[in-house]
C-alpha cells in the first residue's frame, strides 16, 4: 500500500439548507428515502469508505438533524448564517485534524452510490490529484455549473449557469458539487472571498485556489448522472424513493431472495433478508426487520422491526410490529402481532387474531378471532375462537399466565390477572375470574333456562310491524 493510499479520509456532509421547496416543517435532509433520512445515506456512504471522521454541517433545524444522527458517531458543526457552500465547508473543516483527504458530500443527494464514491477516491489517489471533481454528462445540463477543461483534459474552471457564455452553456459535462481534496483544503477554503452579486462564499472557488498553488485538478465522471439527483421537493423525493426501491429489490434478488412482483413491494434499506425468502406482491418491510432464510411473507403484509425465523409463513394481509416469529410458525391471514409478541416454534396464529406483549410457546394454536394481550401461554395450548384476555381495567394493564396443554373453549374471557395451570380446561363461553388449578375444568357461565312460548308472546306484541317487515315470522305466528 502506497503512502497516498494510507492517507486517512475525512468527510464533510453539508446539511444546513432550509429546503423551502419541500414545503415542510421537517428539515429537508430528514425526509426519508427507503427508511433512512436523506442525510443518513451520506453518513452511511462515508462509513463504507472507512472515513476517520464524519462532520455534518447543520443550520436549518439543526437540533432536529443532530438528534436524528445522535447515534451515528458523527461530529456536528453549526452554520448559523447561510453564507454559501464555501462558508459551510469552512465551518465543518474547523473540526478536522487537517492531515487527510477531505470528501465533500451533501445531505440531500441520497442516490450517490458507495461504488461511485469508492471509484472517485481511488482515482483521486491513483492520479495524485490535489482536487478531484465528481462530474456527469447530460444532453442538456441546464441548471448546473459547467466543467471547462484545458487542452490536456484537466479541469480549468467551473462556470455557473448564470455566468456562462452561450458556448459554455452548450457544454454537457456538469459539476455535481461533490469533491475530494488533499489536506490543504481547509487552509485554502479560508481564502475564499465573497466578491459576487450574492456576497456568498462559493466552494467552487477552491478549484482556482488549488491551481494557483500548482495543484492538479481532475474530474471523475459518473456513469449514471441520476446518482447526483437532488431531492428538493416532494416530486423529486418520490423519484429518489423509486430509484432506491429498485436498487434494493434488485440487490436482494441477486442475493437469492424471490420477489414475485418487485415493483409492488417496499423494502427499507435497514431490513435484512436471507436467501430463499419469498416475498409475495404488495409486501412492505420496514425498520430493523430481519427475515431468516426460507421464510415466506404473504401478499400485502406489513412487517415493521420484527424478526421472522427460518421456515415461518406470514400469510396475506397480516400486520406485524416489533414482534418475533419462531421457526416453522404460521401467522394469518389477517392477523395482527403488536409490540412485545413472541411466538415460539410451530405456533399457529390464524385469521383475525391480535396479540400484544404476548409470549406463546411451541405449538400453541389460536386459530380464529382472539385477542391475547399481556399473557404468557405454555406449549401446545389450544385457544378457541373468540377468546379474549381482558388485560386492562381502565387504568392499568395486568399480566396473565396460561400453562402448557391447556384447552380454552370458544368465546371465553380471562379476566386478568389470571393464572391457569397446566392441562386445565376452560369451558366454552366462560368468563374466568378466578385462577384455575392444574388439570381442573373451569366452568364460569350462567345456568341455561328455556322459557317455552316466549317468542310467540314477544313477537305477537309487535304483530303489525312483523306483518310488514318479517313475512316468514308472520307466517310462523299464524300456525296453530
Amino acid at each position: 500500500m502506497t503512502a497516498t493510499e494510507q492517507r486517512p479520509l475525512d468527510v464533510i456532509v453539508l446539511a444546513a439548507g432550509a429546503g423551502t421547496r419541500m414545503k415542510s416543517d421537517l428539515p429537508k435532509v430528514l425526509h426519508p428515502v427507503a427508511g433512512r433520512p436523506m442525510v443518513g445515506w451520506a453518513v452511511k456512504a462515508a462509513r463504507s469508505l472507512g472515513a476517520r471522521q464524519v462532520v455534518v454541517v447543520t443550520g436549518h433545524g439543526a437540533e432536529r438533524v443532530e438528534a436524528a444522527l445522535a447515534g451515528e458517531g458523527v461530529t456536528f458543526a453549526r452554520q448559523d448564517q447561510q453564507l454559501g457552500t464555501g462558508h459551510a465547508f469552512l465551518c465543518g473543516a474547523q473540526q478536522l485534524p487537517g492531515d487527510g483527504d477531505v470528501l465533500v458530500l451533501y445531505g440531500d443527494t441520497p442516490l450517490l452510490s458507495e461504488d461511485t464514491l469508492r471509484g472517485l477516491l481511488q482515482d483521486h489517489r491513483a492520479e495524485g490529484s490535489a482536487m478531484t471533481v465528481l462530474t456527469g454528462e447530460l444532453p442538456d445540463a441546464t441548471g448546473y455549473g459547467r466543467i471547462i477543461r484545458d487542452e490536456t483534459g484537466g479541469v480549468l474552471r467551473i462556470v455557473e449557469e448564470k455566468a456562462a457564455s452561450p458556448e459554455e452553456k452548450a457544454v454537457r459535462e456538469f459539476n455535481s458539487g461533490v469533491y475530494v481534496m488533499d489536506a490543504r483544503a481547509p487552509e485554502l477554503a479560508a481564502r475564499i472571498g465573497n466578491d459576487n452579486p450574492a456576497q456568498e462564499y462559493y466552494l467552487t472557488d477552491l478549484l482556482e485556489l488549488y491551481r494557483t498553488e500548482g495543484g492538479a485538478v481532475r474530474a471523475f465522471k459518473l456513469a449514471d448522472p441520476d446518482e447526483v439527483m437532488g431531492a428538493n421537493d416532494r416530486r423529486q423525493l418520490a423519484d429518489a424513493e423509486a430509484v432506491m426501491r429498485r436498487r434494493i429489490t434488485q440487490n436482494l434478488m441477486r442475493e437469492g431472495v424471490t420477489i414475485q412482483a418487485p415493483d409492488t413491494v417496499r423494502i427499507e434499506d435497514t431490513v435484512q433478508i436471507g436467501r430463499d425468502v419469498v416475498l409475495e406482491p404488495g409486501v412492505i418491510l420496514t425498520g430493523e426487520t430481519v427475515i431468516e432464510p426460507g421464510a415466506v411473507i404473504g401478499a400485502y403484509s406489513v412487517v415493521g422491526s420484527s424478526r421472522i425465523a427460518s421456515g415461518a409463513v406470514i400469510r396475506a394481509h397480516s400486520v406485524l410490529e416489533q414482534a418475533s416469529v419462531g421457526r416453522g410458525a404460521d401467522v394469518g391471514p389477517f392477523a395482527r402481532l403488536r409490540p412485545g409478541t413472541m411466538l415460539g416454534e410451530s405456533v399457529h396464529i390464524g385469521n383475525f387474531v391480535e396479540t400484544k406483549n404476548a409470549r406463546l410457546d411451541q405449538g400453541v394454536k389460536a386459530g380464529h378471532l382472539a385477542y391475547l394481550g399481556d399473557v404468557t401461554i405454555g406449549q401446545e395450548t389450544n385457544v378457541g375462537a373468540g377468546t379474549i384476555v381482558a388485560n386492562f381495567d381502565g387504568v392499568n394493564k395486568h399480566q396473565s399466565q396460561v400453562g402448557a396443554g391447556v384447552f380454552i373453549g370458544s368465546n371465553s374471557t380471562l379476566i386478568a390477572p389470571r393464572t391457569v395451570g397446566d392441562a386445565a380446561f376452560i369451558a366454552a363461553g366462560s368468563a374466568v375470574h378466578q385462577d384455575v388449578p392444574e388439570g381442573a375444568m373451569a366452568v364460569a357461565r350462567g345456568r341455561q333456562r328455556n322459557l317455552e312460548g316466549w317468542s310467540r308472546r314477544y313477537w305477537g306484541g309487535l304483530r303489525e310491524k312483523v306483518d310488514v317487515k318479517l313475512p316468514w315470522l308472520s307466517g310462523w305466528l299464524r300456525k296453530d
